[in-house]
Order: structure tokens, then sequence, then C-alpha cells
């Protein structure tokens, strides 16, 4: 496997994480909807790509990107609410059951992938929650 021997590479590789997860999660509700999941994606995307770069920011997501209840539960639920947020204020649907499925879809997507992260890390003998840094010495 790939061994991120850096903070900034665990970093650069969390918000990677979480800029495709949203993104498949916008091309996913496109095409379940028979609308082209490349087409208009951006105008789809943006909310929750800027949702989830403030979540980033208001959780200090770079100190422990991998973390699955102190990094993963707030992304998730600030991209959520400020992506709903964001769709209201320029006329896009927040349907309840668009606001259900986007909620926990994102959950799974956020913090699952932070869950499997965690727990190949700790299988591994490093930790999710301490700073790659810190993992790497013996």
């Amino acid at each position: 496997g790939v061994v991120l021997s850096s903070d900034r590479g665990r970093i650069l590789l969390a918000a990677v994480a979480d800029v495709v997860l949203v993104t498949v999660f916008c091309a996913i509700g496109r095409a379940s909807h028979d609308e082209s999941p490349l087409g208009g994606l951006l105008l789809t995307a943006w909310p929750f790509l800027a949702a989830l770069a403030a979540a980033w920011a208001i959780s200090l997501a770079w100190r422990r990107p991998f973390a699955v209840v102190r990094t993963g539960v707030p992304v998730w639920v600030v991209t959520v609410t400020a992506g709903m947020l964001l769709r209201t204020l320029v006329g896009q649907g927040t349907a309840p059951a668009f606001i259900a499925v986007a909620s926990v879809t994102l959950g799974v997507l956020l913090l699952g992938w932070r869950a499997v992260a965690a727990a190949l890390l700790r299988r591994s003998g490093r930790s999710a929650t301490v700073p790659a840094d810190e993992n790497m010495k013996a």
C-alpha cells in the first residue's frame, strides 16, 4: 500500500477523498433523476463543495484529517447543512426527501472512508488521530 510519511500527504489525501466523494454523490444524484451525470455537474456540486471547504475550515480538519468523530462528523454535518442553505439561496431544490437522502449518503461517504482508513491504520499500528509524523516514529 501507499505510505504517506508527511502530514501534508495525509491532508491532501483526505481533502481529495472528500472532494471526490461529494462530487460522486452529486453525479449519482443527477443520474438518478435521468439527468446527465456530467452535464450540469458543477451547478449541482458547487453548493456542497463550497460547504465542504467551509466544513474543513470550521472543523480544522487538517489537524486530524482521518479522524471519524473529531473531523468526519463536523465535516459531514456542515457540508450537508451549509450545502442545503446555499442551494436554498440560489433557488435549487431542498425537498425534505432530498435532505434526508443527502444526509444519509454524505454521512456514509464522508464518515465511511474515514472509518475504513482508521481501521487500516490501526491494523498497521498507526493511529488515525495522531499526526502522521508521530505515526512514523519507531
